[in-house]
């Protein structure tokens, strides 16, 4: 059985007819087109999918990726004029590296579904559609997914700490990110008489350039405000700072945002 860049020009040879295919028909055209036995049409991977059904399926995304064909409408496909000419090109067939040389596969950027909640019993759209997604539209909006528990699951478990452990937390996280110059120098100063700063990250050995961090352990409803913005921004003049950081566990209101961008202080709402 060809590997999946053995199906490019099969593939673009059966969509040359002009017409729309649906995923399923093309699939066994394809098949058809390149001999494939019985046994190899019934070999499976690991997930129940079939082999030849796998790598048709990187095939097509690899074509809609370089816009060498269509998707008109949804588990459709269709050739495209840059396709047929592709075609006319290489006679011999299209590889790889071919492919990967067209400028829109190169500057092609994956659309990800977004996903929604849905009521009790009911299956998302996006896993329903996912059985028809292109293989690298499936990975997109899988990475996607699990970034989104991931950063879920970490806010839950800030939100139950002691506010100490976010505070030492963030400054972890900002010295790892680099933003504590060579040395990684930061300091945890948060407690009753913090005087409105949580810690200080050193930019230099010297300490002459600092950054100041607040950490607000919110739930979820709590949402930050222009007062506390307001404050912190007097707590950095305080110590004669010209620029801060500001991090939650909730978010910020419209009227904090505009007045952290409006100031001369260089505050960074995270």
């Amino acid at each position: 059985m060809p590997v999946w860049s053995g199906f490019l020009t099969p593939v673009l040879e059966i969509l040359a007819d002009g017409a729309t295919w649906r995923k399923r028909e093309l699939h066994e055209a394809v098949a058809d087109h390149v001999g494939l036995t019985v046994e190899q049409r019934a070999e499976a991977l690991a997930s129940g999918q079939r082999r030849f059904d796998n790598r048709i399926g990187w095939t097509l995304s690899g074509l809609f990726r370089a816009q060498l064909v269509d998707k008109p409408a949804r588990a459709t496909f269709t050739i495209t004029d840059a396709g047929r000419a592709l075609l006319a090109q290489h006679p011999d067939g299209i590889t790889e590296k071919t492919l990967k040389a067209i400028p829109a596969y190169q500057d092609y950027v994956p659309v990800v579904r977004s996903t929604s909640e849905t009521e009790p019993g009911q299956i998302s759209t996006a896993a329903q559609d996912e059985s028809e997604a292109d293989p690298l539209e499936q990975i997109e909006s899988g990475v996607t997914r699990l970034h989104s528990e991931v950063a879920t699951d970490l806010l839950t478990r800030l939100r139950g700490q002691h506010p100490d452990f976010l505070e030492q937390s963030v400054l972890d996280v900002l010295v790892a990110m680099g933003y504590g110059g060579t040395e990684g120098k930061a300091a945890r100063i948060g407690g009753s008489g913090d005087g409105g700063v949580d810690g200080v990250i050193d930019q230099d050995p010297l300490g002459l350039e600092r950054i100041y961090v607040q950490a607000k352990r919110y739930a979820a409803d709590n949402t930050v405000g222009r007062p506390e913005i307001q404050a912190f921004v007097g707590a950095l003049h305080g110590v004669g700072a010209a620029r801060g950081v500001f991090i939650t566990t909730s978010s910020f209101t419209s009227g904090a945002r505009e007045y952290a961008q409006n100031i001369g202080t260089r505050i960074i709402l995270i």
